[in-house]
């Protein structure tokens, strides 16, 4: 009876692990499928040995400056940001138990998005300046959110209110620095608040090019204890867990991968809030690796850009998209967390 009982614990493990293994292989070929399309596809159709050219380097009239000037970058804008939107979503999702608990929800992205703007429209500053603004000013918002939750033992459902109450205090000075700016600069604000692809240079991806291979594999390391953390603070504390030392090394990831997107990006909406549970859905509930969550966000990001450029008369920028695509799954998730009785 007792090696029976092993047998089939083992058996469904090896089960999860090949499911989890099947689902991120497809959702790697998927985002690189995407990848290839954002490289072809444009206002000239080029064939695969020309994009293949321009690559390598070649020069080709047209092709060389469309593919490497505006599709090149414009595709690992989308594929890196959406893969940092992912990843980060997932784990404030799984660390706090809150389908809710994503950087958009929380102040994260507004903090970001609110010195971004700040630079854009009052102080006029370069494209480099409104990066690392966006990056500090997002760390910042963290910083005094959680400095407001630790006044007294840490909680879930406090972290969750305090951030949604500086997310619309962040979202409050965006719109007035709106109003108090010169007309000339509102357009470029609102195209950064809205999320957009459009007129990326490679040079400005650098930083969360590195962003993204540094960070990426502390959150996988400390990927077994998110999955104790899931169970409860004191539930992982008896298995070994140093709870407080684990929960601010991924706080500090996720943290820092949502703020360097955004500020590459702007706050493309509901990646982060959509990666982590259709990832989790499609790999199993038994699996926490926010990897996939991360390769779900990259697709959907170019999938979204691709379909604001080419599935309507007018093009639109890929957060537009994305709002269209989230805001419904939002809506069906408040009511079945109403009917369940998770308010």
């Amino acid at each position: 009876m007792k090696n029976e009982t092993l047998a089939f614990i083992y058996s469904g493990r090896q089960q999860r692990r090949r499911r989890f293994a099947a689902v991120t292989i497809l959702l790697g070929l998927l985002t690189a499928g995407l990848c290839c399309a954002m490289l072809l596809l444009g206002n000239t159709l080029y064939p695969v040995a020309t994009v293949i050219e321009a690559l390598r380097g070649e020069t080709i009239k047209g092709a060389t400056f469309a593919v490497k000037t505006i599709r090149l970058p414009r595709m690992c804008a989308g594929l890196f940001a959406g893969f940092s939107f992912g990843i980060a979503g997932s784990v404030f999702q799984t660390m706090l138990r809150n389908p809710l608990a994503n950087p958009n929800i929380i102040g994260i992205t507004s903090g970001s998005s609110a010195g971004a703007v700040f630079c854009i429209v009052l102080l006029h500053t370069n494209a480099a300046t409104v990066y690392f603004a966006s990056i500090a000013s997002g760390l910042a918002a963290a910083l005094v959110m959680f400095l407001l939750v630790n006044g007294g033992k840490f909680s879930n459902a406090r972290l969750i209110l305090v951030g949604i109450g500086v997310q619309a205090m962040l979202s409050a000075v965006v719109n007035y620095v709106l109003l108090k700016g010169s007309e000339r600069d509102i357009p470029t604000a609102m195209r950064w608040l809205s999320g957009s692809l459009n007129g990326t240079w490679m040079t400005e991806l650098y930083p969360l090019f590195i962003g993204v291979w540094t960070l990426t594999p502390v959150v996988l390391i400390y990927t077994k204890r998110l999955s104790m953390l899931e169970l409860g603070e004191e539930a992982a504390a008896t298995m070994g867990v140093n709870t407080s030392k684990t929960r601010a090394a991924l706080m500090i990831g996720a943290v820092l991968l949502s703020s360097m997107a955004t500020a590459a990006t702007g706050p493309i909406a509901f990646v982060s809030f959509l990666a982590g549970p259709i990832a989790k859905r499609l790999v199993g509930y038994g699996n926490t690796n926010p990897l996939p969550a991360g390769l779900f966000g990259a697709a959907l990001t170019l999938a979204a850009d691709l379909l604001g450029q080419f599935a309507f008369e007018t093009r639109f920028p890929v957060g537009v998209i994305t709002g269209l695509l989230g805001a419904p799954y939002l809506i069906l998730l408040l009511i079945r967390m109403n009917r369940t009785g998770a308010f």
